[in-house]
């Protein structure tokens, strides 16, 4: 199974902490040798990594990582990296296999509900998102976390950032096919912004937006310098 990360965007917040929040040092260790080594413990083989802002420092400490851990990553630059993310995720198309684990660079998680969510084997014709159900987790930004409604047989209602009610957390994590870079294509074409909120939209009015509970497994978004104290006192 082929990892998808997406680093390209700025990571104001961070900006006290690092230049590049891919590059905020957590524990000793930049944030996205994090999520590639827990990635990897997963099960995940090879990686391709959207880059963007701070490319060229990005893409070389991909080089060093690669070669001294023997995972393969192979780095896209996405010109249009202001962008919403999900250009991100279609800039990285030719390089991705019919079905991949799409993850954000800024998102720490524990790699067994990773392992868990591909051994689901996921909807080869859309995607499955790795859900918290815990609406009092202590961890997630209120302000900034996606929000998910779900059906109760798991199905995606309506996901994004203001919507209410909601019944989950998306964790940033997601079992994909190519049909999802298909749906972004689509919301943008329907005067969408073309994130990747909006491709789930689409393909959850199609049926093929479902998602896995994580159960009380941990995640965090590193997004500020509370969440990156976070991280800072709980990551092994």
């Amino acid at each position: 199974m082929k990892g998808l990360i997406v680093a390209a965007g700025q990571g104001t917040r961070l900006r006290d902490i690092a230049p590049s929040k891919p590059l905020a040092p957590v524990r000793g260790a930049p944030l996205i040798e994090h999520v590639i080594q827990s990635a990897h413990a997963a099960g995940i083989s090879s990686f391709v990594v959207v880059t963007g802002y701070e490319g060229e420092r990005v893409e070389a400490f991909l080089r060093g990582l690669s070669a001294r851990r023997g995972f393969a990553i192979a780095a896209v630059r996405n010109p249009e990296w202001r962008g919403p993310n999900g250009l991100s995720v279609a800039a990285a198309e030719p390089h991705l296999d019919e079905q991949f684990v799409l993850m954000m660079a800024d998102h720490l998680f524990d790699e067994t509900f990773v392992a868990d969510l591909i051994a689901t084997r996921g909807d080869r014709q859309g995607v499955v998102l790795a859900i918290d159900r815990r609406l009092d987790n202590p961890l997630v930004d209120l302000e900034d976390v996606t929000r998910v409604q779900t059906a109760d047989d798991g199905a995606i209602l309506r996901i994004g950032k203001l919507i209410e009610p909601y019944n989950a957390f998306d964790t940033g994590v997601f079992l994909a096919s190519k049909a999802l870079i298909g749906s972004i294509g689509e919301d943008i074409a329907a005067g969408g912004a073309g994130g990747i909120s909006g491709g789930m939209t689409i393909l959850a009015a199609k049926g093929h937006a479902t998602t896995f509970d994580i159960g009380d497994r941990f995640w965090l978004d590193v997004d500020d310098a509370v969440a990156h104290g976070h991280a800072e006192r709980i990551t092994a």
